[in-house]
């Protein structure tokens, strides 16, 4: 179990599943989390320092979040805008069949979860809200972020969560010197320790 991360793409630990209760987009719910996943016993700081400092996502086209876990902020987007199709991705299985659960019992019909390569190649998203995975690594999250936020349409925008002292300084900075003139990269807000990172595409 040393090595069974939330990151792992089947976890060993034993499942153990639980009942949360949390409020997203105003409404109260009770969703299902397990051990082996990111955040089992709630909503992480960070994610709320995400949905509480963004705009309302698009209210339609495609939408996604990368990193998805057992689901709070994909939901939150399908809440936010009903007329939108939501996608979810992770690496890890069990919480792909945990955030499954979980649209269902918010009654949504607009999520749709799975692996990255799930995903439709010539998809393109209106917004992006993320709060990725730092402890992959440097190199992994680098990629992670170079497979979706160039999928962004143009006018679109990437929110991207990040603790100050996990990097988010050097992360802004990375995206702004690797991403070009296309891309105008900026900190949205801080709060808790934690910078909110807006990624907007304006060009091709």
């Amino acid at each position: 179990m040393a090595n069974d991360h939330y990151f792992s793409a089947s976890p060993s630990s034993e499942n153990r599943e639980r009942q949360v209760h949390v409020t997203l987009a105003g409404r109260p719910l009770t969703l299902s989390t397990a051990a082996g996943v990111f955040s089992p016993d709630g909503i992480d700081r960070g994610t709320k320092v995400l949905l509480g400092s963004v705009p309302p996502p698009a209210a339609e086209g495609a939408l996604l979040d990368v990193g998805c876990g057992w689901g709070p902020i994909a939901i939150t987007m399908a809440l936010e805008s009903p007329d939108a199709q939501v996608w979810g991705v992770d690496v890890n299985e069990r919480v792909l069949g945990l955030a499954e659960r979980n649209a269902s019992a918010a009654g949504l019909t607009n999520v749709t979860v799975g692996l990255p390569d799930d995903v439709p190649g010539d998809l393109r998203f209106r917004t992006i809200w993320s709060n990725p995975p730092i402890r992959v690594g440097k190199d992994e999250l680098h990629a992670i972020l170079l497979t979706w936020i160039p999928r962004l349409e143009v006018g679109g925008d990437a929110w991207l969560v990040v603790s100050k002292d996990l990097g988010g300084d050097s992360l802004q900075r990375w995206l702004r010197d690797t991403l070009g003139g296309g891309f105008q990269v900026s900190r949205a807000s801080t709060d808790k320790g934690f910078r909110v990172i807006r990624v907007r595409r304006e060009a091709e």
